[in-house]
C-alpha cells in the first residue's frame, strides 16, 4: 500500500501543478514565465510542483480577498453568470442592432416594419423556387400548370 502512495501521491501533485500552471493568467504568475514553470512541474515531478504551489502563482490573501468575498461585496473581481451582468447584456442587445441594422428596437413601429419587409422577402423567394420546383418537375415546355399543384416531382430512376 505504501508503495502505491509513493507513486499516485507525486503523480496527483505533478497533474494538478501542471493543470493550475497551465491554467492560470500570465499576469498572476511570479518570477520565471508560465512555459518554464511549465517545463519545470514536468521535469522535475516533485520539486517542480512544490515549488510552482508555493512560488509561481500569486494566491489570495487569506481573510477575505479572494472570489467569495468578491462576490458577496459585490465586487468585480470574481465570476459573474452571463444573465446576471448588465454589461453582457447590453453588448448582447447593441450586437444585435447592429446586425439588424436597424436602430430601433423590435418592440418599436419601425423594428416591425423591419421585420415585415423581412417577411415579405422570404416569403417572395420561398414562391420563386416553389415555382422553379414545379418547372423543374413539369419537364420542358409544359408549363400550362395542368398536373396537381401539391404532387411533389416525379423520382428520377
Amino acid at each position: 500500500m505504501l508503495r502505491v502512495l509513493m507513486i499516485l501521491v507525486p503523480l496527483a501533485l505533478s497533474i494538478y501543478a501542471f493543470i493550475d500552471c497551465i491554467t492560470t493568467d500570465e499576469q498572476d504568475i511570479r518570477y520565471i514565465p508560465k512555459p518554464i514553470w511549465a517545463i519545470l512541474v514536468l521535469l522535475f515531478p516533485v520539486v517542480g510542483s512544490i515549488s510552482w504551489l508555493i512560488a509561481g502563482r500569486k494566491r489570495a490573501v487569506a481573510g477575505g480577498g479572494g472570489r467569495g468575498a468578491a462576490r458577496s461585496a459585490g465586487g468585480g473581481g470574481g465570476w459573474v453568470a452571463p444573465d446576471d451582468n448588465p454589461e453582457f447584456l447590453k453588448s448582447l442587445n447593441d450586437t444585435s442592432r447592429k446586425d439588424d441594422g436597424n436602430t430601433a428596437p423590435a418592440g418599436t413601429p419601425g423594428g416591425q416594419e423591419s421585420d415585415e419587409e423581412r417577411l415579405k422577402d422570404w416569403e417572395a423567394d420561398l414562391r420563386r423556387r416553389e415555382e422553379e420546383l414545379r418547372r423543374k418537375g413539369e419537364g420542358p415546355g409544359s408549363g400550362s400548370g395542368s398536373g396537381p399543384e401539391d404532387s411533389p416531382p416525379p423520382a428520377a430512376s
